[in-house]
């Protein structure tokens, strides 16, 4: 049996208008971690190997838990949303968004248009982000043990779709609803991958740390 525990990074830079910038945790994000590393030592800490992708808000998110990265996995790099935004600007006129509300009509906009193939010059399509997240799903269903999975919300987006057969307008509505620093639990037993746990915070639950509940 497998046990795969996703995570989402800590919030990120949440005013950045490119990859780059946007790539770094916020105090907020590096808090959020830490309380999530605390909450792991007093319930459950052990894991078999702890994977992150190569970005830095996802090793800093680990290194802020208190883990050692036991290898980092391009497949888990996040998808090109300010790339994809860009794209959809330029070739349909449908412009960025400018703040949280108009992110969440805008993000099912970007993965409806990438999804039928219809961005044209975009890092990555549709198809390969796909056949990378399942493709790593996949490599660790093989083997055993408890794996930590440190990543973004768009890979997590991706599991929960490949794991719950979701359309693509549905995983767009499921990545809106995933909080900085959620927990999210697969596991592979009967040789069936089943969700086991989706968006939990119980590291957030505490009343004095309502202000951390983010989703940017």
């Amino acid at each position: 049996m497998a046990e795969i525990i996703l995570v989402r990074h800590g919030q990120a830079n949440s005013h950045a208008t490119d990859e780059q910038s946007y790539d770094r945790l916020s105090d907020l994000g590096r808090e959020q971690a830490t309380w999530l590393g605390a909450h792991l030592r007093d319930t459950n800490p052990h894991f078999d190997r702890v994977v992150t992708g190569t970005l830095t808000r996802q090793t800093d998110t680990a290194h802020a838990m208190g883990y050692e990265i036991t290898a980092r996995d391009p497949r888990l790099n996040e998808l090109s949303y300010f790339s994809l935004a860009m794209a959809l600007e330029a070739q349909h006129g449908i412009p960025a968004p400018r703040d949280a509300t108009e992110f969440a009509t805008h993000l099912p906009q970007v993965i409806d248009h990438w999804s039928r193939g219809t961005l044209a010059d975009v890092p990555e399509t549709f198809d390969a982000f796909s056949a990378r997240v399942t493709s790593l799903i996949g490599d660790i269903c093989e083997g055993s043990g408890r794996i930590l999975l440190v990543t973004s919300g768009g890979v997590i987006g991706m599991a929960m779709r490949q794991v719950l057969d979701l359309r693509n307008g549905g995983m767009a509505l499921m990545m809106l609803q995933i909080m900085n620093s959620s927990l999210h639990r697969l596991e592979y037993v009967h040789d069936r991958l089943m969700l086991g746990g989706f968006n939990a915070t119980p590291h957030l639950d505490l009343p004095d740390r309502a202000h951390a509940r983010t989703f940017v």
